[in-house]
Parts: structure tokens; sequence; C-alpha cells
């Protein structure tokens, strides 16, 4: 990261920006699909849990997020809802860079285990998750490629893959 770029807490002022990057960075779906996607980060992901959650910012504005929080009937974990990296900084360590600031923080909060979903059809953030140490969940149905689905995961139709990761105790 140069001296220009800067990985920070979201505020709720975020949320025009982020949903906006939402509508274009993910090149290969349909406008409609991207407004579709967008509507997973409503306001009050950075309302109640901005905290917990960065942006990586320049002087272009935001470039990475990640949207995570630290659930109040779960002590023991964190969860990462959505995280979107511009598609110009792919591949260059900027999401292993938000996972692992998310992971250093949960674990400082007592957190030991982060949890995450994805669709059954999105194999590189499959891959990706795998890549960090997560381990796919059992679920009761298998998707493309033989990965485990929880079967209406999100209501009728919309499997996903569950990721869970243990975290290293924090260091002293």
């Amino acid at each position: 990261m140069d001296a220009a770029t800067r990985l920070r807490p979201a505020r709720p002022d975020d949320h025009p920006d982020i949903v906006a990057a939402v509508r274009t960075w993910w090149t290969d779906r349909s406008p409609a699909e991207m407004r579709e996607l967008s509507l997973l980060l409503p306001k009050l992901f950075l309302q109640f849990f901005a905290r917990t959650s960065l942006v990586r910012e320049d002087a272009d504005g935001i470039r990475a997020f990640l949207v995570g929080f630290h659930p109040a009937d779960h002590p023991e974990e964190a969860y990462i809802h959505f995280v979107g990296v511009d598609p110009a900084l792919r591949g260059q360590g900027v999401g292993r860079e938000l996972y692992e600031t998310f992971f250093r923080a949960a674990a400082a909060a007592g957190r030991t285990r982060v949890r995450s979903v994805t669709s059954p059809t999105n194999t590189r953030s499959i891959a990706f998750h795998r890549a960090l140490g997560f381990r796919l969940e059992h679920g009761d149905g298998v998707g493309p490629g033989g990965v485990p689905v929880h079967k209406d995961y999100d209501g009728p139709g919309l499997d996903r893959v569950c990721f869970l990761r243990t975290l290293d105790a924090p260091r002293p």
C-alpha cells in the first residue's frame, strides 16, 4: 500500500460509494444482476457494523471494501457478509489484506471463528476462501464441482456454500 492509499474502518457515509462500486465492479453480470447484488448491502450494515467493516481508498475513492460484523448471538464468531475489490486491483493481494485485517481485529475482540457464504456457482470466491484457510461446511446437497451446498439457505432456490475458518489466538 503506498502513501496515498489507506485502509480504514467503514463509515455510514460510505454507503452510496460502496453501492455504486457493486453496481459497476461486477462486469460479468447484467445491470439488473448488479442492482440485485447491491441490494445485499442495505445502509444498516454501515449504520450498525461500520467499526468492524473496512474500506480501502486512494485518491480515486473507495477501491475495495469488506462488510463484516461480530454477531451478538454468537460471541465466539465473526461474519464476513460482502467483499468487493475494484477489478483493476484484483490479483494484487487486496482481498487478502482486507480478510487478514478483519481476522486480526476479530481475534483481538475474542472471536475464534469466522463464517462466510457464497453462491455455489461463484468458483472464484470458493477458491479464494479455501486459499485463505476456510473449510467448506457440510451441507444437505452438492453443487457444481462437487462442493457441499446448503439448499434454500437464503430462500427457495437460493443455495449457498458455507465457510468456516478458525482464527489463531492474537499475538501479544
